[in-house]
């Protein structure tokens, strides 16, 4: 039951919000072996005063939060943050320098919706 969160300096449309979101599930349930449906995606767009990195460079900036379930390996997070920031700097000319991903991982049992209370990964 992840919470993908994005801050970033971009200036997205609607659709490409969308096109983003829609994206960043695909490639986390591939990676991450899951399904669709309890994947939820935020982004917010901020002020360039607003996010800072020290080792950024001219361009926009993507910092990714992501809240998942413990039990995932390094392996499959880090297949999905690369292919995430590959799809942000080819998509959105956004510099390999001006992203970030960060993991939090969670209980199963912290992470609910209203029909349901995640449970343990059980994959590998």
């Amino acid at each position: 039951m992840p919470l993908l969160q994005f801050d970033t300096t971009l200036s997205l449309s609607a659709e490409e919000k969308t096109a983003l979101a829609d994206r960043v599930t695909e490639l986390y349930t591939t990676e991450m072996a899951t399904t669709a449906g309890h994947v939820a995606v935020t982004i917010r767009e901020r002020e360039s005063a607003d996010l800072h990195l020290g080792r950024a460079v001219e361009g926009p900036l993507v910092f990714l939060d992501a809240e998942i379930r413990r039990g995932r390996p390094f392996d499959r997070k880090r297949a999905f943050a690369v292919a995430t920031m590959a799809f942000l700097g080819e998509t959105f000319d956004v510099p390999d320098e001006n992203m970030k991903v960060v993991f939090t991982d969670h209980p199963g049992k912290s992470m609910m919706g209203v029909d349901r209370v995640g449970g343990e990964w059980d994959g590998e």
